[in-house]
Parts: structure tokens; C-alpha cells; sequence
């Protein structure tokens, strides 16, 4: 990326007592990433080409439970979210980080109680969240893709790159200029919609009751924030010169891809790096909407607690497409802790001036050889 933001101060990199000494594995990064809907936390080790992950760990915690009615986080949400940062930092702790970030998201950033909810994170969680915006969040989900964007294995080269990222409480758009030469990425581009899983959900649900043409209403909802972003870059016009990748980074995406991939469980391994053609993508879509909530419940690759989103994810998917029609998509399991921790990995690199490759070229985490999702 050129330009890539600074982070809005400094996190408490060593809050957690460094490990030199005690005979546990050095180097140890961690990134941490407080969405509207869940809290997950990423520790690596540097390799030679790239990182690999030494421990990670995923709540569904809800904090943006309610947001859209009343504009502030809850007392349950919010103590949810604390347990789950409270374990966060006890395996931070276990592992002797060396550095860490953390970032929240669309809930702190929407919520009226969001910086205080931060500051109590700081007292009973012992580390600073910064709250990011949604150009910073856009870059470092380019950055986590990076090597998926200039991958041979999609093709010849093109000049750019459309990569979307649907979260609980916002979706962010980001346009990319691709350089294969220098195999560099530039944002010319990002929008941040105030559409997400779980405020759509809350806006049009039940989601347990939710009919065809409350669906339909979703997408369109969705589409009317797109039209503006696509008359200012004319994304489409490149799209008809065959110039565009399209990279879908998020739970609704890999959701889609397992299910085409007909797995019994998900499996990161095989929907990372996959190739999603959108006919079938469309087909898993209506499917999906024909099973109804208890059986989506019940589908071993989405589970209970991300039931209730999959619809949503799905319609803004579709008001996507319907917008920057592609034949297929590729399908990305990483976000903003792969982001965070190239950027740190680039930084150390930097200070040690060690012979590390690019952040860009870097094949973190590993990517499967590139298989193609077929229809259901």
C-alpha cells in the first residue's frame, strides 16, 4: 500500500512482560480485533516468509447488540465483550507477547458510549483498543490480501483490484490500484457503509421470520449506498475490459464457499485462496434462503450463532454484485488481524533491518492451491 496510516497512538506493547529468558518461544506478535459482533484475537511467530499462527480465539460477543435503536452499546453487550477480552489478555500474557495491537471497529466508532467502553477495556483488561476508521480498517484488510490480489494462480495480472469486507456494523469497500511488476497495491479509493449483519438484521428482522420480499428490501437498501462510489471510479467500465479482481473478505463469503465446496465442516484450509464462480454463489444464496433459520442453525459449516447474520451477510453480497457484476470472486479467510500483524512484521523487519521480503509478497497465512467452487 502506498500511504499506509499511522496507528492513532501507541498500544501497550509491553503490558505483557517479555519472555527473554524464560524459555518460551520469542518474537511472539499478537493482534487483536473488536468488531460489532465478534472479538477475535490472532498470535504469530515470524517465519521466512511471512508468519505463522502460534494461537487464536473467537467470541460471538454481540456488542453491537441493539446499537441501531438506541445509539449506545448495552450493559449486557458490553460485559460480554469483557469476559471476552479478559481472556484475550490472559492468553496474551500465557504467551508473553512481545508486541501487540488491538483496533475496534463500526460499534465503538457508532456508539455514543464507545470511547468510555474503551477506557474500561484499558482498566479491566489491562490493554489499549484504538478505535479505527473505516479507511484504516479498508487498508489493512488490503494488506491481509495482499498476496491473493497479485497470485498468478487467479490469472493473468490486472490493473486493479475490488475488494469488499462485510462486518457486523459496517461494510468497507476498497478500490486498488495493482502494480504486478513491483507486486505492490495502492488504495485509490474505499467506502464505508453503515451496513452491516447485525444492524440489518435489526433493522429489517425478525430474521427468523424474514420473507422474500423483506430480502429484496435489504439488498435494495444496501445497493442505494453503492451508486455514488461506482459513478465516481466507473468500477464498471473496468470490470467490462476484464481489468478487475473481486475479493470477498468476510464470515458471509467463506460461509458461501464452504457450502458450495459441499464440506462437512469448515475448513479454512480449503475456502482461503478458493475461486467462487458467482453463478453458484447466487444458487447457495437462494438456497440458503429456502432452508430457514433452524436449518441454517443446524448446518455444520454456520452453527447458532451465526445463523441469525447469514441472510443479511448474503443480501449485501447480492446488492454488491448486482452493482460490480463479476464472474467469479475470490474468497479470502483473513482480515484485520492478518493486516495488523504484516504491518508490525514489516515494522520490525524495518528496526532490525533483517532481509525480509515485502509485507506485500509476504505468504501469510498460507494460501491453498487454488480451488475452484463448484455449483451445489
Amino acid at each position: 500500500m502506498d500511504h499506509p496510516l499511522p496507528w492513532a497512538g501507541p498500544s501497550v506493547n509491553r503490558l505483557f512482560p517479555s519472555s527473554a529468558g524464560q524459555g518460551v518461544e520469542q518474537d511472539l506478535l499478537g493482534a487483536l480485533d473488536l468488531g460489532t459482533n465478534n472479538c477475535r484475537l490472532m498470535i504469530a511467530a515470524q517465519t521466512a516468509g511471512g508468519f505463522r499462527v502460534v494461537d487464536s480465539f473467537t467470541r460471538t460477543v454481540r456488542l453491537g447488540e441493539g446499537l441501531h435503536h438506541t445509539g449506545r452499546l448495552s450493559d449486557e453487550a458490553m460485559g460480554r465483550t469483557m469476559e471476552a477480552l479478559k481472556i484475550c489478555a490472559e492468553r496474551l500474557e500465557r504467551r508473553q507477547v512481545g508486541m501487540f495491537r488491538a483496533v475496534a471497529t463500526e460499534a465503538c466508532r457508532r456508539a455514543s458510549n464507545g470511547p468510555a467502553f474503551i477506557k474500561r477495556a484499558r482498566v479491566e483488561a489491562g490493554f489499549d483498543i484504538h478505535i479505527i476508521s473505516g479507511r484504516e480498517e479498508a487498508t489493512l484488510a488490503v494488506e491481509s490480501c495482499a498476496n491473493l490480489i497479485h497470485n498468478q494462480r487467479f490469472g493473468l495480472p490486472r490493473g486493479r483490484a475490488l475488494l469488499f469486507d462485510i462486518g457486523g456494523g459496517s461494510t468497507e469497500i476498497a478500490w486498488i490500484r495493482t502494480d504486478a511488476a513491483s507486486q505492490t497495491s495502492s488504495l485509490i479509493g474505499y467506502l464505508s457503509l453503515p451496513v452491516g449483519v447485525v444492524t440489518l438484521a435489526e433493522q429489517f428482522g425478525p430474521i427468523q421470520n424474514l420473507t422474500p420480499a423483506r430480502y429484496r428490501d435489504m439488498v435494495e437498501h444496501t445497493r442505494n449506498f453503492l451508486h455514488e462510489f461506482e459513478s465516481v471510479h466507473r468500477i464498471r467500465s473496468e470490470i467490462r475490459r476484464n481489468h478487475v479482481r473481486l475479493i470477498g473478505t468476510s464470515g458471509t463469503v467463506t460461509t458461501l464457499a464452504s457450502l458450495i465446496l459441499n464440506l462437512p465442516r469448515y475448513a479454512r484450509a480449503a475456502v482461503d485462496g478458493s475461486l467462487l464462480p458467482a453463478s453458484s454463489a447466487r444458487l447457495a444464496m437462494r438456497k440458503l434462503q429456502e432452508m430457514g433459520l433452524a436449518n441454517i442453525e443446524a448446518h455444520p459449516c454456520i452453527g447458532p450463532d451465526r445463523a441469525p447474520f447469514v441472510l443479511p451477510g448474503c443480501a449485501i453480497f447480492e446488492a454488491i454484485h448486482d452493482i460490480w457484476p463479476m464472474q467469479d470472486i475470490i474468497v479470502a479467510d483473513r482480515g484485520l488481524r492478518d493486516g495488523m500483524i504484516l504491518r508490525m512484521l514489516r515494522k520490525t523487519s524495518s528496526v532490525s533491518r533483517r532481509p525480509v521480503r515485502s509485507a506485500h509478497t509476504q505468504q501469510a497465512p498460507s494460501t491453498p492451491n487454488l480451488m475452484q467452487a463448484t455449483g451445489l
